[in-house]
């Protein structure tokens, strides 16, 4: 299976969209809220290769954008064969 990060705020419209399509395919991922947290943001900025949006997914390591790109990839049907590898 694989190993699915996202960064997320509380309220973010954007991360709970995100949050709901991994649920939706029965997913696992593991949440880092980095709610008001400078320190954390910096960190996923910097593993995101400089974006400081949020949700920010990683699938296996390897940053895959945010919403809008996991969305796209699922419409590709481009999704399930990165979690397949």
């Amino acid at each position: 299976m694989a190993n699915i990060e996202i960064y997320t705020w509380q309220s973010c419209p954007f991360c709970l969209r995100a949050k709901a399509l991994l649920e939706k395919k029965g997913l696992a991922y593991v949440e880092h809220r980095i709610d008001g947290d400078q320190t954390a943001r910096a960190a996923m900025s910097k593993r995101a290769e400089g974006r400081t949006t949020v949700p920010q997914i990683f699938i296996n390591g390897q940053s895959i954008g945010g919403c809008d790109e996991l969305y796209a990839l699922d419409q590709s049907h481009k999704l399930d064969n990165l979690l397949s590898a």
